[in-house]
């Protein structure tokens, strides 16, 4: 299986997803620039972390006009595989790939430490492989409070679209394990075709054993499962 990994201006987290392709999960990777046309034959997708464009205007807001972007967007709606991690999560609401918004933090501050993730979908081919129903995932970003107005929301909500909430340990979804005030405590959604997912955690960051956390590597082992096996 071959992921393709974009980097844009100001990408940071395109290094460690390569690692962990590569050297982790033992795929095939390659880097696919943001002025490109092609994304190469990749099987998967993945918008990784960082400050694209140095986040000018807006989070996401100067990438998804990238080139590359018109691939991703047809790659997508086509139903191959598409995963985007913080920055990509927020290139993927303004591109239109997945609804919704994400705002400053609320608390106005740069969050970076790990959280508690509850997976409410494990039927998905991003969690399939996910062995518990909560999984610790590190964060850090400046605009990662997800939000949708109470229309958008409740459709969402209604279509089983969220993937990922912000817990406690023990799976409760409570208000003050909510790092950045997201609506329902919302780290992460699929696309309407379920194809795409976008999640302001890293799952990249804790992919191996030498990090004292692997949860975050059964959604590659997933996304490598179901499309090697489609």
């Amino acid at each position: 299986m071959k992921f393709g990994i974009i980097t844009f201006p100001g990408s940071n987290g395109d290094h460690d997803c390569y690692h962990m392709v590569r050297h982790v999960l033992g795929a095939e990777a390659s880097y696919l620039w943001h002025q490109d046309r092609d994304l190469q034959d990749s099987d998967a997708v993945i918008l990784p972390g960082g400050f694209s464009y140095g986040d000018y205007l807006r989070c996401g807001a100067i990438a998804r006009f990238s080139p590359i972007m018109e691939e991703v967007s047809r790659f997508s709606k086509n139903g191959g595989p598409v995963i985007g991690v913080g920055n990509g999560f927020q290139v993927l609401t303004e591109a239109g790939l997945l609804p919704g918004a994400l705002l400053r933090n609320r608390s106005l501050k740069f969050i970076c430490k790990d959280v508690y993730l509850k997976v409410e979908r494990s039927d998905t081919l991003f969690t399939n492989r996910v062995p518990t129903k909560v999984i610790k995932i590190p964060i850090a970003h400046n605009e990662g409070n997800y939000f949708a107005d109470d229309e958008l929301l409740e459709r969402i909500e209604g279509e089983g679209r969220v993937v990922f909430r912000y817990s406690a340990l023990d799976g409760r979804v409570v208000e003050e394990v909510n790092p950045n005030g997201s609506r329902n405590n919302i780290a992460g959604i699929l696309s309407f075709n379920g194809r795409t997912l976008g999640m302001m955690p890293h799952p990249e960051r804790c992919s191996e054993r030498i990090l004292s956390n692997s949860d975050g590597l059964a959604l590659f082992q997933s996304m490598m499962e179901n499309v090697c096996g489609s």
